[in-house]
């Protein structure tokens, strides 16, 4: 499984970490050891002074598909989820300074987090590009975001990666989040919601 991460894919949320809109889809991977196991609480590592949450709609990947045509896309996903990417900020931003890749900021154990339940887009009878998502800390909502707003579709996003790498049932595209990114704390509670239904819940310690 391969969990691929598409960055500044919401203007807004680009212009608030002071970066350039990209002209075209923003990528990174994340393996399959950064995923956060089932009901287990998030543990801020100790080589990082400040993670920040990062709420996105992930696609479920539903069958192989290699140079992907536009047209053809819709035909590669039916369900949808939740994630969040934990982010070493502060890690990230030297990274970024020294030119070099950000894995060690985003890739490191228990930085992912996915919903466990992904729900057919036809029982949510919407389509993908008409979903809204949101993330509370400790009941406050710190995340808005509606997936009409993504720079580049999610049809788009699979042509476009298919042409970089084959996509494999089982993968999970993170479409990007909105703004509204900040700390997350010793104690903080993390509640995710597409469309209304609770996805998930992390206890950061």
């Amino acid at each position: 499984m391969k969990i691929i991460c598409i960055g500044r894919n919401y203007s807004d949320h680009a212009r608030e970490l002071k970066n350039e809109v990209p002209s075209d889809p923003l990528f990174f991977l994340k393996p399959e050891s950064s995923v956060l196991h089932k009901r287990h609480a998030f543990y801020i590592p100790e080589w990082t002074s400040d993670v920040h949450y990062e709420v996105e709609l992930v696609v479920k990947i539903l069958k192989r598909g290699k140079a992907v045509l536009e047209k053809f896309a819709p035909r590669y996903y039916c369900e949808v989820g939740l994630g969040i990417d934990f982010t070493a900020r502060d890690v990230q931003t030297q990274l970024k300074q020294a030119g070099h890749p950000w894995e060690k900021a985003k890739a490191f154990d228990g930085s992912a987090v996915i919903s466990e339940k992904f729900i057919p887009l036809n029982e949510l009878g919407k389509d993908i590009q008409d979903l809204s998502f949101s993330l509370l800390i400790n009941n406050d909502e710190v995340q808005l975001g509606h997936t009409a707003d993504m720079i580049f579709s999610v049809d788009k996003l699979i042509v476009y990666l298919s042409n970089y790498m084959t996509l494999k049932t089982g993968d999970l595209i993170f479409t990007g989040t909105p703004a509204g990114v900040g700390s997350v704390a010793p104690g903080d509670k993390i509640t995710g919601f597409l469309e209304g239904i609770q996805m998930l819940s992390v206890n950061v310690k």
